[in-house]
């Protein structure tokens, strides 16, 4: 990984976050996104992370760009869409571990991959791009496929791939299509960032070694499988197996954004050069400061 361009696709949200009085703090927030924000908290200036999606051109809408931009995140590749908005979730929180609602019926980033050609316009001289299963999940079946197409396009002009099968089968019509859309999804990526508590029950994974496994059957060279607050396990194809302990955070305020922030962590490490267990290491330590603070985005 060494161009410097970083994109991110998918669905960045308003999020409504519970504070300790009871009162909702509203930010905007998203798993690819929050991906996004994190890596230009951590990237030096040299370095650009764009974000890929859609917007209405409604007041929220036009709020969520403005914060992008303070964030310093590109908004140059995501679309506006008059008859649309953005989606909404709220967070509920027991000792820690957190719930979803969702209000997402008009929200325009489930037209990002409309159009193939602005697709790989949007792609042209990343250096690394990273999607979810989110980002598919919110997509229609044809849309999926301009997706697909525009990143096997992408990574063979160079990019590299990056992709957190993020598996949330409320979004699908059934586990079947999520699991399928996954795995032909990973086929594109060079980089998969699986979580196993997700992964083992939905493919009958027994360990994550078997997850590691299947993932690199299908083309990936890293895969890392994150494991709750446990063992990580990882795999490079140029430095082998790698098995990772973090350090147990003993007051855990919200998890919201623990894998997302642990993707930064890791991607930003690699992107510096450093090696799989340096770069589990720095995934896990941003993790662990996001946790034990409220709402995904942790300044």
């Amino acid at each position: 990984m060494t161009q410097t361009r970083i994109l991110c696709l998918g669905e960045c949200m308003v999020e409504m976050a519970p504070r300790e009085d009871g009162a909702y703090l509203r930010n905007f927030a998203g798993d690819s996104f929050n991906t996004a924000w994190y890596l230009r908290r951590l990237l030096p200036a040299g370095f650009s992370v764009d974000y890929g999606s859609a917007v209405g051109t409604d007041a929220i809408s036009q709020s969520m760009l403005a914060f992008m931009q303070a964030a310093g995140i590109g908004t140059d590749h995501v679309r506006r869409i008059a008859e649309r908005t953005v989606g909404l979730y709220m967070i509920e929180l027991k000792d820690g571990e957190r719930s979803f609602s969702y209000w997402r019926g008009q929200s325009a980033a489930k037209l990002l991959a409309e159009d193939e050609a602005s697709l790989l316009r949007m792609m042209e001289g990343a250096g690394l791009i990273l999607f979810s299963g989110i980002t598919l999940a919110i997509l229609s079946a044809d849309h999926r496929g301009n997706l697909l197409r525009a990143l096997a396009r992408a990574r063979a002009d160079g990019a590299t791939i990056a992709f957190d099968p993020n598996m949330r089968l409320r979004l699908w019509a059934d586990a079947r299509e999520m699991c399928d859309a996954v795995m032909r999804a990973a086929a594109h990526a060079d980089v998969v960032l699986p979580s196993f508590d997700e992964d083992g029950p939905n493919y009958g994974d027994a360990t994550p070694e078997e997850t590691i496994a299947r993932y690199a059957k299908g083309g990936a060279t890293t895969v890392v499988v994150k494991n709750g607050a446990g063992r990580i396990h990882a795999f490079d194809l140029r430095e082998g197996h790698a098995v990772f302990d973090p350090v147990p955070v003993t007051a855990v305020v919200d998890t919201t954004a623990a894998g997302d922030s642990f993707n930064a962590g890791f991607l930003s490490a690699r992107l510096a050069g450093k090696g799989l267990v340096e770069s589990l290491s720095a995934g896990a330590a941003l993790s662990a400061c996001v946790i034990a603070a409220r709402g995904a985005l942790v300044p």
